[in-house]
């Protein structure tokens, strides 16, 4: 163990309201690369994270699946988990901002922030829904574009025209979770004084101490020069959260505030496990290093807020912020149509090994703040040829001879001090590149050592060496070297690929743990019989991964003029236009009434991996509702909401009647057994 401090790691916290897709992990990846370097160099890291678990959106999808909030954000929690495990991503600590420390530490900043005068408290005027009797939030209300007037715009930007403007500025505004004209209401919250000298002053000198890369210390001079706004730290009843102190419950903290609590938080809850001195890390005279993973997307909350309330609550600020950039995949945006918006658990589920994604996101990062893109091609390719065609392929080849002539004894003939050296050398060259998160270099570094042990070993050609005994020495000692030089290899890029090498130090080389730093440049004296270690890409299981997650798009509901060739076939749809129809399997999970409709049921639809949908369904007259709960039928997934004087209807199921509709009946379609939710009706 090293003199030097020691390290808290975190990552952003991932939001409770849906699963885990390769655009999060390439910042959780990164920060497991990074702490894994660091451990190895000597040095006691403690890397935490824990689910962001609060706001309008976790209430309202946890309403929508009939169960409570913390129902919810525990189901989710047990899936993010799942799927850190399955990539490595391994925290010491995975927690919730549903926490009692969580709550306990957004009080004692509230108070201090308070107490420091920083904390101001004004009306504003926002839309309410008179329906569900809760103020929106600026994505939960649509309208008209007030620049263009494209309809179904959110209140807070249009995508179409890409202009930005205030909710109360939409024309012909509705709430999207009831459908309903919002009102306008003023109510008072709470704000946070960012604009205060005391807090610009610390902002300019903290973002420019180093804490920050080039880029976004660059970013944040626009902001400063933009002038600092106050924040917005409160939301009204109902919501789901920690309740302001001193408003009765009426007033919630804004899940931002909390979200980065949850740092502290989940150390906190580390800190009683392992009996850790958390005031070690976080007091302001603290010596520890605070090391923060974010993505691009979420910098404005930390190099500002963060840091200020930090500083004036009386805590330290961050080391350091790691900024990592936004994923494309095959030079796009991730998209559900095309399949590139891909969950973890689907590409875990297909088999595909997960250090291969590993080592391509290493490969692509640099450190900065650059976007990072997963071409599926180059994928396939890099991996293949990296760490099937170069890199376990020396280890295969050498192993054979030294296990099946010499018995697993590794030889040097000459000088060995040279070979010493050059891993001396690369380790340190390799230490540089981690320790500026370029993996991408450290990647480029180790191919280049695979590339000058493979092009000697085809020089020296050991398979016409192993033909005459009397050159077994010079045989020995080519393989001696060819395994050495993969040992280097394995130990620079451990913290890259830590199951494959760990695989490699105690089947390979007989060693009872994972490689240390200092092992690169200790020479091997025996291997083990070489056992498999990956397998090459098989491109169709890319094709199953992208097909896996692809998902129809509501069709565009506009009204057009039939053409001539649709009139021409009287109607009639080509086998094109019924493909835009999305069916699906959906299991019926709950069923009501509706107070005030004759004909209508509210059904709740599990449609799988599509999430739960509401529907209403005019089935009342042959249905008692109480006897469709559990029962599969056939459901219009991609039918655009319809907005009805009871709520939004996402859908539409199937049931057959007559012709006249009236008799025999309706009748609700349903699948054979043995069909599942979500399931495609072709």
């Amino acid at each position: 163990m090293t003199d030097k401090p020691k390290i808290l790691a975190t990552n952003a916290l991932p939001y409770a309201n849906g699963p885990i897709h390769l655009g999060h992990l390439v910042g959780y990846i990164q920060a497991d690369i990074w702490v894994r370097f660091q451990r190895m160099q000597g040095r006691m890291v403690h890397y935490v994270c824990a689910d962001d678990t609060h706001g309008t959106p976790i209430m309202l999808r946890a309403e929508k699946e009939g169960i409570t909030p913390k129902a919810l954000i525990e189901r989710v929690h047990g899936e993010h988990v799942r799927d850190f495990k399955g990539f490595y991503v391994e925290f010491d600590n995975y927690y919730s901002t549903d926490s009692p420390e969580n709550q306990e530490f957004c009080e004692d900043i509230y108070r201090k922030l308070d107490q420091a005068k920083l904390i101001a408290r004004r009306d504003v005027e926002q839309f309410y829904d008179p329906v569900k009797q809760m103020f929106l939030p600026d994505r939960y209300i649509k309208g008209e574009c007030p620049k263009c007037g494209a309809k179904d715009q959110y209140g807070d930007s249009c995508e179409v025209c890409g202009a930005t403007y205030s909710p109360t500025e939409l024309k012909n505004p509705y709430s999207v979770v009831s459908g309903a004209k919002p009102e306008r209401k003023s109510s008072e919250h709470y704000f946070f004084k960012l604009s205060d000298e005391r807090c610009k002053t610390f902002l300019q000198q903290w973002t420019r101490s180093g804490t920050l890369q080039p880029e976004a210390a660059n970013k944040m001079d626009e902001w400063f020069a933009a002038g600092l706004q106050d924040w917005d730290i409160s939301r009204d009843a109902p919501y789901f959260g920690f309740p302001i102190p001193g408003t009765d419950g009426k007033k919630f903290f804004y899940v931002w505030l909390d979200a980065p609590v949850g740092y502290m938080a989940s150390f906190k809850n580390l800190c009683a496990k392992r009996k850790l001195n958390f005031d070690e890390f976080w007091n302001k005279d603290s010596q520890a290093e605070l090391h923060h993973f974010i993505g691009k997307d979420i910098l404005y909350f930390h190099a500002l807020f963060w840091p200020a309330m930090l500083q004036h609550a009386g805590y330290r600020t961050p080391t350091r912020l790691a900024v990592n950039g936004f994923l494309t995949v095959n030079g796009e945006k991730m998209s559900k149509s095309r399949g590139t918006f891909i969950n973890a658990e689907s590409y875990l589920k297909l088999g595909l090994n997960p250090e291969w994604l590993r080592y391509y996101f290493a490969a692509k990062s640099n450190g900065t703040m650059e976007d990072l893109d997963l071409s599926f091609d180059d994928f396939i390719a890099r991996v293949n040829s990296d760490l099937v065609g170069k890199y376990v392929n020396i280890a295969s080849r050498a192993a054979g001879f030294i296990t099946r002539l010499f018995n697993g004894h590794l030889s040097y003939q000459g000088d060995t001090a040279p070979l010493s050296e050059g891993a001396i050398s690369s380790t340190f060259l390799a230490a540089e590149a981690y320790s500026a998160r370029d993996f991408g270099r450290v990647i480029r570094d180790a191919m280049q050592i695979a590339d000058r042990i493979n092009e000697e070993f085809d020089k020296r050609q050991p398979w016409n060496l192993a033909k005459d005994s009397s050159k077994y020495a010079e045989l020995q000692d080519v393989c001696s070297r060819a395994i050495h030089g993969f040992k280097l290899i394995c130990v620079i890029l451990a913290p890259i690929l830590p199951k494959t090498t760990e695989r490699v130090a105690r089947d390979l080389f007989g060693l009872d743990r994972s490689f240390t730093w200092i092992d690169a440049s200790i020479l091997p004296e025996h291997v083990n019989p070489y056992s498999h270690l990956l397998t090459r890409v098989d491109p169709k299981k890319i094709d199953a991964l992208i097909e896996a997650n692809k998902e129809t798009l509501q069709m565009n509901t506009a009204t057009t003029q039939p053409t001539q060739t649709e009139s021409a076939n009287n109607g009639a749809l080509s086998i094109d236009d019924f493909s835009k129809v999305d069916l699906r399997i959906a299991k019926i999970a709950n069923a009501e009434h509706v107070d005030g409709a004759d004909k209508l049921l509210k059904l709740t639809l599990d449609v799988g991996p599509l999430g739960t949908r509401q529907v209403f369904a005019g089935i009342k007259s042959a249905y008692d509702p109480t006897k469709l709960v559990g029962r599969l039928t056939v459901v219009v997934a991609n039918l655009a909401p319809r907005k009805m004087k009871f709520g939004m209807s996402e859908g539409m199921v199937l049931a057959a009647s007559d012709a006249d509709g009236k008799t025999p009946g309706l009748f609700l379609l349903s699948p054979d057994s043995g069909a599942q939710p979500g399931m495609k009706v072709k």
